[in-house]
Order: structure tokens, then C-alpha cells, then sequence
């Protein structure tokens, strides 16, 4: 079992930044895969970055150059930097972690994110 925190979440003006943060309860040097999700009300959860293995890293297409995922083995935390934050990046934001082996995926509760125009 692994569970795992966001915090981070907020209000912020169109423009601004916030780091969003997940810790795990175990190392995150053994979990496979660690994502950062979004959801907003009636459409499905996607992908917003992901970090593999620790060394790739993968974004969707709407945030590339403007949101970094970047990780912290000592303290078990994957963080998501975003910055030039838009109003289409409202969205509560949620943690996924992928293990190896049989692929187990585990889900944080999430974190809402408002960004205002």
C-alpha cells in the first residue's frame, strides 16, 4: 500500500505559479511511475506530467515549458512547478503512483487548483 499527500493547491492570478507536492508513504525510488492528473467537472482525468524510472520525464502537450515534474528521494515528494498558469488550468489535481511488477496504481485525493482571469 502507498499513499500519498498533495498539497499546494490554491488561487492564483493568470500568470502567476504554485508548486504542487506529493509525498508517498514509502520510497519513491521503488514506485515505477509518478503522474500529476487533472480533472475538471464532466470531463475525464488526464495526464499533466509524469516522471518514469526517474529519468523521463513526459507532459501533455498543453503545459510543455510551463509545468516541470521534478522529484525528492530523501524526502519521498514529487513536485509539480507550474508557472504562466492559465485559467484552463483550473482543474483539481491529483497524484498517481505506478508500481513496477504488477502495476499496482494508487491515487491521492487531490488539490484543487483556481486560477483567475
Amino acid at each position: 500500500q502507498v499513499q500519498l499527500v498533495e498539497s499546494g493547491g490554491g488561487v492564483v492570478p493568470a500568470g502567476g505559479s504554485l508548486r504542487l507536492s506529493c509525498e508517498a508513504s514509502k520510497t519513491i525510488y521503488s514506485i515505477n511511475t509518478m503522474g500529476w492528473y487533472r480533472q475538471v467537472p464532466g470531463k475525464e482525468r488526464e495526464l499533466v506530467a509524469a516522471i518514469i524510472t526517474g529519468r523521463h520525464t513526459n507532459y501533455a502537450d498543453s503545459v510543455k515549458g510551463r509545468f516541470t515534474i521534478s522529484r525528492d528521494i530523501a524526502k519521498n515528494i514529487v513536485y509539480l512547478q507550474m508557472n504562466s498558469l492559465k485559467p484552463g488550468d483550473t482543474a483539481v489535481y491529483y497524484c498517481k503512483a505506478t508500481m513496477g511488477g504488477g502495476g499496482t496504481v494508487y491515487w491521492g485525493q487531490g488539490t484543487q487548483v483556481t486560477v483567475s482571469s
